[in-house]
């Protein structure tokens, strides 16, 4: 019998073995060897694509992604459930699939729970159980819309360069189509060099709109971000960030949407970012911008419903590689409901003039661990003192094991969004 690590157990109708069972779920996710999901995928014929697409196209099956792919002129692409979507490896420093919805394009990428859609490394797909797969084999997806941001419409987004890649406008209302049970794995690119700070996330949302749909959406062992809204209003619903480089959620640029259901959580087996020597993994990072000035437009997100989720030892131990469960910073704003943060040296950090934990936030709601500090800063005074925590050993406020390398992973009663459904699978194994 073989055992093989499994990113995830999902059928998509590519079924293993009638006497396949799951292993313990407590052996780490290692970043190596394919599932028979991916094993039986990397049989089936391949679609490159490169380019711009300019006119209606559908996907299925496996694609391969040459560069950077844009979807523009009013064109829409639609992913069908089941599709694996890779990127071809190109030189250092080259983008490598990439996929873009411009302004003008719109994308409808509605998976199922059984039959998700995978952005994912070509190193998953290449029939080779022993290949190792890294962040940055996926370059990442990237929406742009013309909603309201506090940059100029001109602005282009992160990590690119173009007028086809500006983001920003009037419409609050836009929409860019549809992402729904979507996973995003090992993405992320830079620009220029590590740590250029230009860079490509897992999912980059660019002046996105409300009439867009972001549902059940996993990213996992990005290079750089998991998510990042630069601007916009688009609303999102059950997000997973999972093993994050950077940060978990990042919000900038005049972010104002709102988001319902969505877990942040860390691997210690994942790469972590660093700002010179010291580490600068958050669960979120938020700027009003990047200078921090006042703008009529002020970067303030609604987040209901939140489980941040980092090690379980303190700063002597796993937890040193990270920096703040949620950090507010210059001149941003933002506003929590329902919210549980714990593992980071810093639960709640609220730094700088104009930054602030909105006063419109449930507080009572709110309940924070840190390591060395449980919040402080601008709003966070009103958080009830028994929902602050301090010590070297996390808390699991209540959920079953929360913290995802020390023994089977359970987050309930905070699974809002099936966090542990066929849609998306952290860490099981399976034997053949």
């Amino acid at each position: 019998m073989k055992k093989l690590t499994l990113i995830a157990v999902a059928a998509l109708s590519l079924t293993a073995c009638q006497n396949d069972h799951l292993a313990d779920s407590s052996t780490p996710f290692e970043m190596q060897s394919a599932s028979a999901e991916y094993i039986t995928a990397s049989s089936l014929p391949v679609t490159s694509v490169s380019g711009d697409i300019t006119s209606s196209t559908t996907w299925s099956g496996v694609v391969e992604l040459d560069g950077i792919v844009t979807v523009k002129n009013g064109a829409k692409l639609t992913i069908q459930p089941g599709t694996f979507i890779k990127a071809k490896p190109n030189a250092a420093n080259t983008a490598t699939g990439v996929l873009v919805i411009s302004k003008a394009g719109s994308i409808d990428a509605t998976g199922t729970e059984s039959q998700p859609i995978i952005f994912t490394s070509y190193k998953l797909l290449d029939g080779d159980e022993n290949t190792t797969a890294a962040p940055g084999d996926f370059g990442g997806v990237i929406m742009l819309g013309n909603a309201p941001t506090n940059t100029p419409d001109t602005k282009t987004i992160e990590g690119l360069t173009g007028s086809d890649f500006y983001y920003g406008g009037t419409n609050a209302a836009h929409n860019g189509g549809t992402l729904k049970y979507v996973r995003i794995e090992f993405a992320g690119f830079d620009l220029f060099a590590p740590n250029s700070g230009n860079e490509i996330n897992g999912l980059t949302l660019g002046g996105v709109g409300n009439g867009t749909t972001l549902d059940h959406i996993q990213v996992s062992y990005g290079k750089d971000d998991s998510f990042e809204f630069f601007g916009g209003t688009v609303n999102a619903s059950n997000l997973v960030s999972f093993a994050a480089d950077d940060d978990n959620f990042d919000f900038d640029n005049g972010y104002t949407g709102t988001i319902t259901c969505a877990l942040a959580l860390a691997d210690y087996n994942s790469t972590h970012s660093l700002s010179g020597s010291s580490p600068d993994s958050n669960g979120i990072e938020l700027d009003n911008n990047a200078d921090g000035s006042v703008t009529p437009l002020i970067t303030n997100p609604v987040i209901n419903n939140l489980t941040i989720i980092g090690a379980k030892s303190g700063i002597s131990g796993q937890g040193s590689a990270y920096e703040n469960g949620i950090h507010i910073r210059r001149r941003g704003k933002l506003t929590l409901n329902n919210v549980v943060v714990s593992g980071y040296p810093v639960g709640i950090k609220v730094e700088g003039t104009g930054s602030e934990l909105s006063s419109v936030s449930n507080l009572n709601s709110i309940q924070v661990h840190g390591f060395t500090t449980s919040v402080t800063g601008t709003g966070t005074s009103g958080i009830p003192a028994a929902n602050l925590l301090t010590g070297t050993t996390a808390s699991s406020w209540g959920m079953s094991q929360p913290f995802f390398n020390e023994g089977p992973w359970n987050v309930s009663p905070r699974n809002c969004g099936n966090f542990q459904g066929t849609w998306t699978k952290y860490n099981f194994s399976i034997q053949e």
